[in-house]
């Protein structure tokens, strides 16, 4: 049994949820989000609440009830607040820059690197060290943040590279004479 998807996702104000057929749309201040509710699950709305039913007893419905109710909730969440992800940099010259709708990343390689910023996302960069990405998209903002990272992962020996601000690098010893 789904313990999460037994809880009604809660729309504060200033959120207009509204279902049309399996579509269930969440529109706020930062945006507006749909989802496409599987056939394994019922949405309905009552109270200012977005309930999830599971239409059999299947594995995949229990399943699909908790990640539907999750990923509502997600919506929500997103349409009200938003969500963001810190980027620390560190390194010798490591610094990134917005310039218009371009951050421009110097990760220690012969070459700048450009990153498109998409128009659902917004970067800023308080310092040159420090990356913000936010968005009302949970997954997309989280996509974003993992694409900036690629380009340079934190590495083990001195601790160099894009990291996130929750993460902790494990650090290694070096060469012994």
């Amino acid at each position: 049994m789904s313990r999460i998807g037994k809880h009604p996702v809660r729309i504060p104000s200033g959120v207009e949820v509204s279902l049309s057929g399996q579509t269930l749309t969440a529109r706020g201040g930062l945006g507006a989000l749909s989802l496409v509710v599987s056939n394994e699950v019922s949405a309905s709305i009552a109270e200012s609440a977005v309930t999830i039913v599971p239409n059999s007893g299947t594995k995949r419905s229990r399943a699909m009830w908790g990640t539907t109710r999750a990923l509502i909730d997600n919506m929500v969440v997103g349409v009200s607040k938003g969500f963001s992800i810190n980027l620390e940099i560190t390194g010798v010259g490591y610094r990134a820059q917005v310039q218009g709708d371009t951050l421009n990343l110097q990760l220690g390689y012969s070459h700048d690197i450009p990153f498109p910023i998409p128009g659902d996302v917004r970067i800023t960069c308080e310092r040159p060290t420090a990356i913000t990405v936010s968005g009302a998209d949970r997954q997309r903002v989280g996509q974003i943040a993992a694409d900036i990272r690629a380009y340079r992962p934190p590495e083990p020996y001195k601790g160099k590279g894009i990291r996130y601000s929750t993460e902790t690098v494990r650090r290694k010893e070096g060469k012994k004479k």
